[in-house]
């Protein structure tokens, strides 16, 4: 009998090789991790995509970078020692002079540059300096969605994988002993879940000032509950089977048990919540700054343009836009949580 081709011999994949090709196949979630891929990839290098101050400044022979240190305002021919204003019509009038030139960003605005040259009243309908408009303090609206889209995703990435690693270890823990310490852990769950959440950061909000790390810390201890019931449950199923026994048998140790055994084994509903904990915590964060108690004044904000549009009912391109970047956001995220969901579900064994 000859011998099979390598073409005709069947491809071996591993698990993980198949969860990846099963979720490519699924075009909606597999192009919306490169559309959200692509947007935060844009937000993190937004100082290089909308900023006040130019890239590169040619100013009389010399190169200055505007970006990376503050150049007074003399040294551009003004008559102050002050930090130079870019988009001040003088100085830019100098920066375009003979072989003088200056290399501003796509939009030359920052999240907290105000326009003092516009042409109409805050908050201004979308111009061709402002492309979205601006806000009711004259803020150019595009860029406090970039980097108000930044501080979201940034902290629903960090309050996601605090409250994973919370939620692991605490179900880890009570799934694999069980018994007295399972039923305490539960019954201190139930106790701390019935925490009026919301009054507690009303509270703290009043006596401590406000922070980015604070309100990450406040809600880092109330976000792992859900999961750690799935990571129990997985721990409680796991330990019986029989390579846990064999383990035991061995003389394998608890720890090396639960890392090396029964956590890999476990871990498909933490997967598969990742992209709904992250959109819950971003919608969380975005509440709150609804309602005053989210970031600290002057951080841009999701959160914050709502409620403007909420005081500013005929401003309809802050509501519109930012309603607009909060949904997209979400849906990407729940299409991706879908696909992965599917990818890791054992009863599609098709690849």
């Amino acid at each position: 009998m000859a011998p099979m081709s390598p073409a005709a011999a069947p491809i071996s994949l591993s698990p993980s090789r198949r969860a990846w090709l099963r979720f490519k196949r699924n075009r909606l979630g597999y192009w919306s991790l490169l559309i959200f891929c692509a947007l935060v990839l844009v937000s993190l290098c937004a100082e290089l995509v909308s900023n006040d101050k130019p890239l590169v400044v040619r100013y009389e022979g010399q190169t200055y970078f505007p970006m990376l240190k503050d150049y007074p305002e003399k040294t551009f021919g003004g008559d102050f020692e002050t930090p130079t204003d870019y988009l001040d019509p003088f100085i830019k009038e100098r920066l375009s002079t003979g072989s003088n030139w200056a290399l501003y960003t796509l939009n030359p605005y920052g999240p907290n540059t105000l326009n003092y040259f516009a042409k109409a009243p805050n908050p201004s309908a979308p111009t061709a300096d402002n492309w979205l408009g601006t806000d009711d303090r004259g803020r150019d609206l595009l860029a406090q969605l970039l980097y108000g889209f930044r501080v979201s995703v940034l902290f629903g990435l960090a309050l996601t994988v605090t409250g994973v690693l919370l939620g692991v270890v605490t179900g880890a823990i009570q799934g694999f002993f069980g018994g007295k310490i399972d039923l305490a852990f539960q019954r201190f769950i139930e106790i701390w879940g019935s925490m009026p959440e919301l009054y507690l950061l009303i509270i703290f909000s009043a006596v401590f000032a406000p922070s980015i790390s604070l309100l990450l810390i406040l809600l880092s201890l109330f976000g792992w509950m859900g999961l750690s019931d799935y990571v129990r449950a997985e721990f409680l199923r796991n330990r019986q089977l029989d390579y846990v026994k064999a383990a035991r048998a061995l003389g394998v140790g608890n720890l090396q048990i639960i890392w090396r055994h029964i956590l890999p084994n476990s871990l498909t509903p933490v997967v598969t919540f990742l992209p709904f904990r992250m959109s819950a915590a971003i919608l969380a964060l975005t509440s709150l700054d609804f309602l005053g108690l989210g970031v600290p004044p002057g951080t841009p904000s999701l959160g914050e343009l709502l409620s403007q549009g909420k005081n500013s009912i005929d401003a309809w391109w802050i509501s519109l836009s930012t309603f607009g970047v909060l949904v997209t956001t979400l849906l990407l995220l729940t299409f991706m949580g879908d696909a992965l969901r599917d990818a890791l579900d054992p009863r599609k064994a098709d690849l």
